[in-house]
């Protein structure tokens, strides 16, 4: 299927910062479709349904620091948040794990504004997520059996959205030549994570700031300590000057979330052989042990095979991605097994305004490897994580929205309890 090139340029969901990086300039906050309608997520291959066209995300280094700044609108991996709205952020058990009780650690941002919508012309989607493999396992499990009214998750994901016209920033695009500056200044952070808020202060030189007690134990541990006592006892010290935030070693790496659209190919969508099958999971886990090869062998006849080959073929087009992006109506996440997927009822309507929720994106177990994750029985792994927005984008004059992710996990264990 050849792309329309209007169309594609329709659906660009970059950062405005790709004039540098492209033969022809783009004008900023170029338009996603309205998003899409509700889909039978149980209906997973129709033959006779034109497949979606689907947007890629790949990573890469910033070519210089400053490109990946909140008032630049970014698409990120990685580091700390670039908060759209930067006075407003979530709090209390929003930014904390529902199981450990733990702050989430900051995934990726995609800026994904929508035409013809006033409320949307800025719009930032945003992942975090518990680095604990327990916690996931707790949270798929959770899937089946949550009650929605409330949920405990591992894995949060929050829409922003504001009108051309805000307090944050200037109506004009950014002009890229080092003047861009945001109109206001945002909330105070934790000088541990630079993500959440922070709204315990250090009692000795009430200048640092944390999201929690862990936060403000770990940076004391960590230099604070000897820090705090030279603030005190520093003459020069002002109580309006507070230290830097200097994100935790903890945080993942930070990359630029690079677009581009997916190749097409002339082989079936569900006719995978069986060195298909395997040659996906030979990649992330390089070489299988026992168990690894056990489940692999039981694989080979297992209904998942068609699935999984399918998945494996869609990926081999671009072997980087780490998300999959598509509003179209007819869009389908790409599941890599057919076990642990959700039917309609496992989608729930939007917390605010009760309408439905789409697809919108999912991340791959490929930001793993970016992230330097390692290959280990505890260490965080996926198969998929799909997220589903509000159809209508809906702006309830609550700043950041929680959507729903629907984690699907490798078959270590039963999909459902």
């Amino acid at each position: 299927m050849e792309p329309n090139a209007d169309k594609l340029r329709g659906l660009r969901i970059t950062s405005l910062d790709d004039e540098e990086e492209d033969d022809e300039p783009e004008l900023p906050n170029q338009p996603l479709p309205a998003v899409a309608a509700v889909v039978d997520y149980e209906d997973y291959d129709d033959d006779d349904e034109e497949e979606a066209e689907v947007m890629l995300g790949l990573l890469e280094e910033p070519k210089r620091p400053g490109l990946l700044l909140r008032h630049l609108f970014p698409s990120k991996a990685g580091g700390i948040p670039a908060w759209l709205d930067p006075v407003n952020l979530p709090s209390g058990n929003s930014s904390c794990c529902g199981f450990c009780g733990e702050p989430l650690h900051f995934v990726l941002q995609i800026y994904a504004p929508i035409e013809d919508n006033a409320a949307t012309f800025h719009r930032t989607l945003f992942m975090f997520m518990c680095p604990s493999m327990e916690c996931l396992h707790r949270d798929q499990h959770e899937q089946w059996t949550r009650k929605q009214s409330n949920p405990r998750r591992s894995v949060k994901v929050f829409r922003c959205q504001l009108p051309r016209s805000n307090a944050f920033y200037s109506s004009e695009p950014p002009k890229h030549n080092n003047s861009d500056k945001p109109l206001c200044a945002g909330a105070a952070l934790c000088h541990w994570c630079g993500t959440w808020k922070g709204d315990k202060i250090c009692g000795s030189c009430k200048k640092s700031r944390y999201c929690s007690e862990k936060h403000q134990a770990l940076h004391w541990r960590s230099g604070h300590k000897n820090d705090c006592l030279q603030m005190i006892n520093s003459s020069e010290a002002s109580s309006s000057v507070l230290p830097a935030v200097v994100p935790a070693r903890a945080s993942w790496p930070e990359y630029k979330i690079k677009i581009d659209y997916e190749a097409d190919s002339d082989s079936d969508s569900c006719d995978g052989d069986e060195s298909n099958s395997k040659s996906l999971v030979m990649q992330k886990h390089s070489k299988p042990d026992d168990l690894m090869q056990s489940w692999m062998d039981q694989f080979e006849a297992d209904a998942d095979n068609q699935c999984w080959a399918h998945f494996e073929e869609r990926i081999s087009r671009e072997p980087k991605q780490v998300l999959r992006y598509c509003q179209e109506p007819n869009a389908k996440p790409l599941w890599a097994l057919s076990a642990g997927r959700p039917s309609n009822a496992d989608i729930p309507s939007c917390d605010y305004c009760k309408g439905p929720l789409c697809y919108e994106f999912q991340i791959m177990p490929q930001l793993l490897y970016f992230f330097g994750v390692k290959n280990e029985p505890d260490s965080l792994d996926w198969a998929t994580i799909v997220v589903y927005t509000c159809q209508g984008s809906c702006d309830q004059n609550i700043s950041y929205k929680e959507e729903f992710a629907w984690v699907q996990l490798y078959p270590t264990a039963p999909s459902r309890p």
